[in-house]
């Protein structure tokens, strides 16, 4: 169910609703649940503090009219063993040096990786093995304008707040921007047989950072690949 926010006089940014297919995919594909990521040349998988190589939970293009991050490739990653909400480390008003590395108490580091790949094209040989393979589909559609869009899976558009809004500066200066919303309580299918992610609602499936709404805001300077925050509501 689609929920609105209050009307106001501007007009609203493009916006793309996010939708997840239901046939699974047997080949790359550059929009994807799980899948074969589509990495910069010489960008690692991301690995977990833990060791863990973390999922790949999706990924897309992000099309041309969304302002600042047109033509980037979208990865979202995040570790099956550890699930728990995001915690902003600030100072002197900044987001901390290297924020997507920085400590996460009680965490040592992040237990997610998001990436803005600029060159990514050719999709890595291994699947990921844990989120099932899923294609997804952007279609464009009139998010509503004013202080709040529409609550969806989505890129670009105006962020639907669950709380308050939230706004934080990287730590190279830049003010970070709204670029993807995943509602709360989205589920990810995994393959049979693997170990219960902590706190999930059911066994075959996993979510990210607790089930909470998630806000991804990015750096328009595109400072570092990963200089992304996942702001957590609920």
């Amino acid at each position: 169910m689609v929920e609105s926010g209050v009307t106001g006089a501007r007009e609203a940014p493009p916006a793309y609703a996010v939708e997840v297919g239901t046939e699974p995919l047997d080949r790359p594909a550059r929009n994807s649940v799980g899948g074969w990521p589509c990495l910069d040349d010489g960008q690692e998988w991301p690995e977990c503090f833990c060791g863990d190589r973390m999922a790949l939970f999706f990924q897309f293009d992000i099309p041309a009219d969304v302002e600042h991050f047109a033509g980037d490739h979208l990865l979202v990653f995040h570790c099956l063993a550890h699930n728990d909400a995001s915690d902003p480390q600030l100072v002197d008003g900044l987001l901390v040096p290297r924020y997507w590395d920085a400590p996460q108490p009680p965490f040592p580091r992040p237990f997610w990786r998001a990436l803005l790949q600029r060159r990514a094209r050719r999709p890595r040989p291994e699947a990921e093995p844990s989120v099932r393979a899923l294609p997804l589909t952007l279609r464009p559609f009139p998010d509503t304008p004013g202080p709040l869009g529409t609550s969806a899976f989505k890129v670009g558009g105006t962020p639907y707040w669950a709380q308050y809004p939230e706004y934080y500066t990287c730590a190279c200066g830049t003010d970070l921007a709204y670029l993807c919303q995943v509602p709360e309580g989205v589920d990810f299918a995994v393959h049979p047989g693997l170990p219960e992610q902590p706190y999930s609602v059911r066994a075959d499936t996993c979510q990210m950072f607790l089930g909470n709404e998630i806000y991804l805001l990015a750096c328009p300077a595109h400072c570092d690949p990963a200089a992304l925050w996942p702001v957590n509501q609920h």
